[in-house]
């Protein structure tokens, strides 16, 4: 899980650099007008980003189903149970 920090705009926007490092860390920042938010700066991911982090989820499922089965059932078999 990210932190999250809550920063009202005028400080945002002396404080940029600062604050862009720090998202750049994994920290959401939250930008806020008289207490009520407004934005947000969350880290950019690249396409290549997320294609990576689909891969290695699609890695991780693999990894943990191995040695599950269905014990002798049939996919089919298990959709139409309890169907008329």
């Amino acid at each position: 899980m990210h932190d999250t920090i809550s920063v009202p705009l005028f400080e945002a926007k002396n404080r940029l650099s600062a604050l862009l490092a720090e998202v750049a860390r994994g920290t959401e920042v939250v930008t806020t007008n008289r207490g009520v938010p407004v934005a947000r700066l969350v880290p950019a991911n690249t396409e290549a980003e997320r294609r990576e982090r689909a891969r290695r989820a699609v890695a991780g499922i693999k990894r943990v189903s191995k040695g599950f089965g269905l014990g002798g059932l049939k996919i089919k078999d298990l959709t139409d149970e309890g169907r008329p």
